[in-house]
């Protein structure tokens, strides 16, 4: 019976996370994206140059993590149309593959130095990945997973395509450095201690942005889920596993004093505000629901390209204490994912129009 189950489903969800997350690994490694020229370097020296010449634990481990998602979600892609040992091996190449393709074209970006151990470790992360998702899909929670998907959700590619934006969006919110919620980083200047600040005004415009991001995830749920109500709980269940999530990256990357500044007054009236709206919306028919949640997200590209000013992603460096650069490309992606999303809404819309 586990068989039928495994093998009947299309896991489009799967390759659409599997994508995602290579470009991610591609932003993350390319970043920031300019200043490209030949430095006479050539890809084979880089390749055959002495290991760990300038190498450190923390990178090791960095890169290991990175690629290992990618191995994992490659190897439950391809587990579904091969067997377990073709499923590892195409996963492993394919993860070291892109590591390849990033460490030649780092070549030419004088900001980031190409070498044969990234390409190592990437390739182990993308190997250990990959055995992972061996052993997650012979196990009977997967298997119910895969039910509870059924059960709970719509079918269809378009669905899947929608329940990996709504992956999207919660990959981008759990960055401490933003506002719950919000799309304009935490800037504020390193305080003295036992210095009070003057009290800032209230930011009205913050606020509805944080209504509208809150509702473009929220219609997106209606669309998706098979009880409408359910939808609601859902996206209950997912702010506070952000929020959860924020606070833990917040206690690890932040200063003691910036701690709970992602959770503010603008943001929590926002969500109050936005869950009003999804709830009086739960009553509207399909086609309502979907018009609704076009004019959000045309709504929130408004407020985020022309109204709010989206500052530099380098400007909430004065709230980490870490200083390695993988948080500025980490903040710079999340900036991307929050101006990009609503396209990627409003082309998910398109497709579901007709469902």
């Amino acid at each position: 019976m586990r068989e039928i189950i495994v093998t009947s489903a299309r896991p489009r969800l799967r390759s659409y996370l599997a994508a995602g997350y290579a470009l991610f690994i591609v932003y993350a490694s390319l970043s920031p994206l300019s200043g490209w020229q030949e430095q006479g370097l050539e890809f084979f020296a880089v390749l055959s140059a002495p290991l760990a010449q300038t190498y450190t634990t923390f990178d090791t481990v960095v890169n290991l993590l990175a690629y290992l998602p990618l191995g994992l979600l490659l190897g439950l892609a391809l587990g579904a149309r091969f067997g377990a040992g073709w499923s590892v091996l195409l996963a492993a190449l394919c993860g070291t593959a892109l590591s390849a393709a990033m460490e030649y074209a780092q070549m030419y970006l004088p900001m980031r130095t190409s070498s044969n151990l990234d390409l190592l470790t990437n390739g182990a992360g993308a190997l250990a990945g990959a055995l992972l998702a061996v052993g997650i899909a012979q196990r009977a929670w997967f298997v119910y997973l895969m039910q509870w998907r059924k059960w709970l959700f719509h079918r269809g590619g378009e669905v899947d395509f929608g329940l990996a934006l709504a992956a999207l969006w919660m990959f981008a919110q759990i960055n401490p450095s933003l506002p719950m919620l919000g799309n304009v980083f935490i800037s504020e200047a390193a305080r003295q201690p036992f210095v009070a600040l003057p009290a800032e005004p209230f930011q009205w415009l913050e606020c509805l942005a944080v209504a509208l991001n809150l509702l473009m995830l929220g219609t997106l749920l209606l669309t998706l889920m098979r009880q409408r109500r359910a939808a609601l709980i859902t996206l209950m269940t997912i702010l506070c596993a952000v929020a959860l999530v924020k606070f833990i990256a917040a206690a690890a990357l932040l200063k003691s004093w910036a701690l709970l500044l992602w959770m503010n007054s603008e943001a929590m009236l926002g969500i109050a505000v936005g869950l009003s709206l999804l709830s009086a919306a739960l009553w509207l028919p399909r086609r309502g629901t979907l018009l609704l949640a076009a004019l959000v997200a045309l709504g929130h590209l408004f407020i985020g390209f022309f109204v709010l000013d989206g500052n530099d992603p380098a400007s909430a460096r004065a709230i980490l204490y870490w200083h390695y650069g993988h948080l500025l490309n980490y903040n710079g992606l999340s900036q991307t994912i929050t101006l990009v999303f609503p396209f990627l809404l409003l082309g998910y819309l398109w497709r579901a129009r007709s469902r």
